[in-house]
């Protein structure tokens, strides 16, 4: 049986947090302590939840560039310990991604920390993101490796058509028959984007997605407390990353005035 985003999240209608992790060991930035990158992690999901988010999504967005598919085992260790930190202390329901698209390490990171669900890039179709061909989808593998960590408690939210990529290898194919096949290849809940971090869904790519599958709707950008209420008309879960820091950008830190204007948006 289908879950809805209640049985995953806790609540309908939710919202959903991210914490972006500082720059992790490995990666062009790096980091000079590890510890320091989970503290601020822990401070900034302590934040979304005082501030009312339903759920928090923990990424190693200042990895960039992203390595494809594998994000490579100091990645993952590292985060591991910030998300069985964040775990600890949030007491809301936590989800991880892995970029780029290392669907598998989200897994089981997940599993490892009893996080609720990941964000899952290359599920169904191929794609050009802007780490290269998106050859192979990711459904079949994934899937196959959830059933083998026993790790079937972990819900997969899948990105359809997703931000920072070309979809001319599937451009005969619309937002409705994306939706389609990823509830086909067994997707716990699909996620609608605009075309970049911050960019704002198209409403009729939402009505798409609806038409085409049954499953939680979840908006992956660009939503701010304006927008909220009517994304929420069609949508089950809306993600928010970059709208509640100084200036709307992802790389400064929160700004408590716009993360206040959440709360309010839903008072």
């Amino acid at each position: 049986m289908a879950r809805t985003i209640t049985d995953i999240l806790g609540a309908d209608k939710a919202l959903i947090g991210m914490v972006h992790l500082g720059p992790l060991p490995g990666s062009p930035d790096g980091c000079a302590c590890v510890q320091e990158v989970i503290d601020q992690g822990c401070h900034d999901a302590r934040l979304l939840v005082e501030a009312g988010f339903d759920s928090i999504l923990v990424e190693n967005m200042h990895d960039r560039p992203y390595m494809m598919r594998h994000a490579g085992p100091g990645t993952l260790a590292a985060m591991t310990a910030a998300c069985s930190a964040i775990a600890a202390q949030a007491d809301v329901p936590l989800g991880v991604q892995v970029l780029a698209g290392d669907n598998i390490g989200a897994l089981a990171i997940a599993h490892a920390v009893n996080a609720r669900f990941i964000r899952a890039e290359g599920f169904a179709f191929a794609s050009v993101a802007d780490e290269g061909l998106i050859a192979e989808a990711d459904a079949g593998p994934l899937l196959r490796a959830r059933r083998d960590m026993d790790a079937q408690g972990v819900a997969i939210f899948a990105d359809i058509q997703k931000k920072h990529s070309s979809h001319a290898i599937t451009g005969d194919l619309d937002v409705e028959e994306h939706a389609k096949a990823a509830e086909f290849c067994r997707a716990d809940g699909i996620i609608v984007t605009g075309t970049a971090t911050g960019s704002p869904v198209h409403p009729q790519d939402l009505e798409a997605a609806r038409r085409g599958s049954t499953l939680p709707l979840l908006v992956g950008s660009g939503a701010d407390p304006a927008s909220i209420p009517q994304l929420l008309e069609l949508a089950d879960a809306v993600i928010i990353g970059s709208a509640f820091k100084e200036d709307g950008d992802w790389r400064k830190p929160i700004d408590p005035a716009r993360l206040a204007a959440f709360t309010s948006c839903r008072a």
